[in-house]
């Protein structure tokens, strides 16, 4: 049996390239608690830490055959959790926004009738410019934006790759926002 734990990375990843699972547990073991410490004092949640580590290792497995690893593994890994970590935190502002968004929206139009028909016009609105995008486009937005699952997951649910996933969404975002500008416009003022 090996005794990969007297490895070095670089010996490590040649022997995950081979599709060695020790080497991918040894990995696993040497930098786990590193890496979910960086995630998590950046963003204060248990859970989410734990599942931007589980991606992490998830993703080191899957495309262990294709890794090109210039520098060292502990600098990639490292800078893998920091775009992970900053791609949830800009989830997190962006949900943020919107709830304050929709918390002001409510809180303006509680004794408004009109701005609550204008609130479900606006809902009917998005709803049909929702239907007349393409239908994988279609698809994608809506486990994305209505059923709220991350891409990885549309992904595997449509056989699509990841970046599909992500050219839809955006396709579909900028096609909505584009068809609802001037009919937000009128319908809020």
């Amino acid at each position: 049996m090996l005794t990969v734990n007297l490895y070095t990375d670089n010996e490590l990843l040649t022997l995950l390239k081979s599709d060695s699972n020790t080497a991918f547990v040894e990995i696993y073991n040497r930098y786990w608690a590193e890496l979910y410490t960086a995630a998590f004092r950046r963003i204060k949640s248990k859970e989410i830490a734990e599942e931007i580590i589980q991606d992490l290792f998830t993703n080191l497995w899957i495309n262990r055959l294709v890794l090109d690893i210039k520098l060292s593994l502990k600098a990639y890994l490292h800078t893998a959790i920091r775009n992970a970590v900053l791609n949830q935190l800009e989830k997190n502002e962006v949900r943020e926004r919107w709830k304050a968004y929709l918390k002001a929206l409510s809180t303006d139009s509680d004794d408004s009738l009109q701005a609550i028909i204008n609130s479900n016009d606006l809902s009917a609105l998005v709803d049909k410019e929702i239907e007349k995008l393409p239908l994988k486009c279609r698809e994608v937005y809506q486990l994305s934006r209505k059923e709220h699952l991350p891409n990885k997951e549309i992904a595997a649910k449509l056989q699509i790759s990841e970046k599909t996933v992500e050219s839809h969404l955006t396709k579909a975002l900028k096609t909505l926002k584009i068809q609802l500008r001037d009919n937000l416009q009128s319908l809020l003022f």
